[in-house]
């Protein structure tokens, strides 16, 4: 996906459960609205998760589909996981690979790809759906210049888990004694979770950064309840148990390691590097990253006015700076 800026709602103030309780905000990419609720103003990254976009769910009508057009990445990999409809992702190391649900789409940009999610042509003819999550996971600083690259995971080939009304799918990383297929470059894990009316899910407790996301139902965290669209951001260390309310619940777990140092976010590139970022906005302008095969017509423009402003606190590890557009 490609980065536009939408301002933060007001977080509500978090019961003793949990650390922070984020409110996506509403945005546009390619004619459709997504919910974002990281980075937040609140808490710009959890682990190596630095973006995390709800897609609908949402209907396209006849003739209509998701157009987000050839666009850069550095610095991160971009996670794309569906429950309905499908993308057809394309990029500049020509890959062609259509994504449906349960299936994962990790694309590492390392020192710079360019890429394409669309509808593709035979879905427009009557319509289709969408709903799905795109996430990006910032490299470590030793893997932010490796070569791009692009791996699809069939739903098929992931590890799940099935106890006491829970279902669990691990998408990437480790967790609950699983280990998943999908290639990280570092500790993290991204898992989705059906539960029945009343079942508990436990908190891995093997990682230092943790967070779910609400996706339907609602949930119970230490006899406090939220509701469907929160991230619930933990604390490290504790110990926790996640019930769902009396109509189930669906829950995206994500996080892991804290980051090693600043990360700095402009437009759709991340960098530990001020500096290396100037370069990539120069580098897409001047046309130096590589053509979308199959896609060359179109492209997003760098952002005219943009400026990079400081995490809140820019010292620790883990901060990121958020591309805001300027007045």
């Amino acid at each position: 996906m490609s980065w536009q800026h939408a301002e933060d709602p007001e977080c509500p103030v978090p019961p003793g459960s949990v650390e922070l309780v984020l409110l996506p905000r509403a945005h546009d990419i390619g004619g459709f609205e997504v919910r974002r609720a990281l980075p937040a103003k609140e808490r710009q990254i959890v682990g190596p998760f630095i973006f995390f976009d709800q897609m609908g769910p949402g209907e396209f009508l006849s003739g209509k589909g998701l157009d987000v057009r050839p666009h850069p990445h550095i610095g991160l990999s971009t996670v794309t996981y569906l429950f309905d409809g499908e993308i057809l992702h394309r990029d500049s190391l020509g890959s062609h690979q259509p994504i449906v649900p349960g299936d994962v789409n990790w694309m590492t940009a390392g020192r710079g790809i360019a890429h394409s999610e669309r509808t593709d042509q035979a879905l427009r003819v009557q319509g289709s759906r969408l709903f799905g999550i795109q996430s990006w996971v910032a490299s470590p600083k030793a893997a932010e210049e490796t070569a791009p690259a692009f791996v699809h995971h069939s739903g098929a080939s992931l590890p799940t888990a099935e106890d006491g009304g829970f279902r669990l799918r691990l998408i990437a990383g480790e967790a609950w004694g699983l280990v998943s297929p999908v290639a990280v470059s570092s500790p993290l894990f991204y898992a989705d979770a059906i539960l029945a009316a009343g079942a508990a899910l436990p908190l891995p407790d093997g990682h230092e950064e943790r967070a779910a996301y609400v996706l339907e139902g609602e949930v119970e965290v230490a006899g406090d309840r939220f509701e469907t669209g929160r991230m619930l951001v933990f604390r490290a260390g504790d110990k926790l148990t996640l019930r769902a309310g009396p109509q189930g619940a669906r829950l995206l777990l994500l996080g892991g390691a804290a980051m090693d140092g600043p990360r700095h976010l402009f437009w759709n590139f991340v960098s530990s590097s001020r500096e290396r970022i100037e370069q990539a906005k120069a580098d897409w302008q001047a046309g130096r990253f590589g053509k979308v095969p199959g896609d060359e017509k179109e492209f997003i423009p760098l952002p005219e006015r943009v400026t990079l402003r400081a995490g809140s606190r820019p010292s620790e590890p883990g901060q990121v700076s958020d591309g805001s557009p300027t007045s």
